[in-house]
């Protein structure tokens, strides 16, 4: 799949770990298409390597941070449901201004290969 709205910068550490930031800036009628673009990169994330990493003390392949935010409004509710594979948000103010998304997906260096691999972001 080819993102045209998420802009992921990469970072790794010396044993190959890698984190993905990326951020979106849309004006509201174009969230729900950046925001299935953060349901495809999560819902492959799922897919593939399982359950995210919930904190505990084992950790999993990788992990992820969501959020979302409309100018003039605040934030907005977000939170992504692997078993229906939906993204549930608050509702976008109309009358409000742009909404900026911010995604960090991390991992293990496969779980980052992969990633890479399967969104052209190399």
């Amino acid at each position: 799949m080819v993102l045209e709205y998420l802009d992921f910068d990469h970072s790794d550490d010396s044993e190959g770990a890698g984190s993905w930031d990326a951020l979106a800036s849309v004006r509201p009628e174009r969230l729900p298409a950046a925001l299935r673009e953060v349901r495809a990169v999560l819902d492959w994330a799922h897919a593939a390597f399982g359950a995210p990493d919930a904190g505990g003390a084992e950790l999993g392949e990788w992990s992820y941070a969501l959020q979302c935010s409309q100018e003039g409004v605040g934030d907005l509710a977000l939170a992504y449901d692997a078993g229906r594979e939906a993204l549930d948000h608050a509702p976008i103010a109309t009358g409000g201004g742009r909404c900026t998304l911010s995604l960090t997906v991390g991992g293990s260096a496969g779980f980052s290969h992969a990633l890479a691999q399967a969104f052209g972001l190399d």
